[in-house]
């Protein structure tokens, strides 16, 4: 009776867990036929409005002269063996400093951490990185290349490169997640960890599935999902919606923020332009529904949150939940009026509370190797 009674219960909790998994895959393609369904309503309302100019759109072959500025740093190449992979990152500061490594988001690249690379030179050794599928970085063009293990791999493959065992990490958006997930995995490589505008990954999928509002705002998750279709949608009529991510006044700097300078947003249009691009950065997308949820997510460095409160894409209320897995000092700064961009939005601020931030505690010699 009683071994009877076990294997029923086993049969319904394998039952149960088996109608949670339909349901999550359900929900992920139905959201994504919703969107994407949505997106060709605009596709077609396009070529109906600009039938000739939908459809046109330029490789940037020249980069703009702010990718060239030499008060930003060092170009610098290297070639990681265990993935073949060639990243390009850009360095300043002196070599033996204490390691800041920069994760940039979508659809970013080195060039979004500018601020930050001169402010922080004189006493750390910088290092902003194109991360695989961005930038001079090379694209692999499979989505299982971009699975989160193979990721936080090329962050500590990167350090160890770099010569240091540790480092004060920094990311924002995806950077961020990857951020996240390295401190989680390799907590004696992360000395501090400063994370802008991304919550922790756990923190992401609980409330999304609790929250439809946040589920809306990440529309964006679901039609990325789709082959070459969203490469399109970001490409017609020159980059507009790529551009209108960074200008328009729902998601792009705020009114009191640092606007983006022609030539800045052209350097962004350039990198995304270039052959393979724009699929190595949505390829992040195309990976995350099968890596979640985290079998760890316990983090013990020291965490420093920035956070824009008018962030179009999440919502402020994850913010303080990413609290409940970090074992460790947490501090939670809410910037106002800040977009999602928010380094660049705001770069003053944020360098202001970073710098707070990394002088509490330890001390800035607990960086050295």
């Amino acid at each position: 009776m009683a071994r009877g009674l076990h294997n029923l219960l086993l049969f319904l909790t394998r039952l149960a867990l088996q109608i949670r998994v339909c349901g999550y895959w359900s929900l992920v393609y139905g959201y994504c036929a919703l969107c994407s369904a949505v997106f060709l309503l605009k596709l077609c309302w396009s070529v109906a409005l600009r039938p000739t100019a939908t459809f046109r759109w330029t490789v940037r072959e020249t980069p703009p002269a702010c990718l060239n500025d030499s008060s930003l740093g060092t170009h610098c190449y290297v070639r990681i063996k265990e993935s073949g992979l060639r990243f390009h990152y850009v360095a300043a500061g002196e070599r033996g400093k204490p390691l800041m490594l920069f994760l940039h988001g979508f659809p970013e690249f080195w060039f979004s951490w500018r601020y930050q690379l001169r402010e922080f030179k004189n006493e750390f050794r910088v290092v902003a990185v194109d991360m695989r599928g961005y930038g001079e970085s090379d694209l692999p063009l499979s989505p299982e290349s971009y699975r989160f293990d193979s990721l936080v791999t090329d962050v500590k493959d990167i350090v160890e490169y770099l010569g240091y065992n540790r480092c004060c990490l920094v990311g924002h958006d995806w950077g961020g997640t990857i951020a996240w997930l390295f401190a989680i995995h390799y907590p004696e490589m992360v000395t501090k960890l400063i994370v802008l505008n991304s919550p922790h990954p756990s923190v992401f999928t609980d409330y999304a599935l609790r929250h439809p509002s946040q589920l809306l705002k990440s529309s964006h998750f679901f039609f990325f999902q789709l082959p070459r279709f969203p490469e399109l949608m970001l490409s017609i009529n020159d980059f507009k919606a790529l551009k209108a991510l960074f200008t328009s006044r729902n998601t792009g700097i705020g009114r009191k923020g640092r606007w983006l300078t022609a030539e800045d947003l052209e350097a962004y249009v350039h990198a995304l332009s270039q052959p393979g691009a724009l699929t190595g950065a949505l390829n992040y997308f195309r990976n995350v529904f099968s890596s979640l949820p985290l079998s760890q997510n316990q983090v013990r460095s020291p965490v420093l949150l920035l956070w824009g409160e008018r962030d179009a894409f999440l919502e402020q209320e994850m913010a303080e939940a990413c609290r409940l897995y970090i074992r460790n000092h947490f501090r939670l700064n809410i910037i106002s009026g800040a977009s999602h961009w928010l380094q660049q939005d705001q770069p003053d601020i944020v360098n202001t509370l970073m710098w707070t931030f990394l002088k509490e505690g330890e001390g800035r010699k607990s960086y050295r190797n």
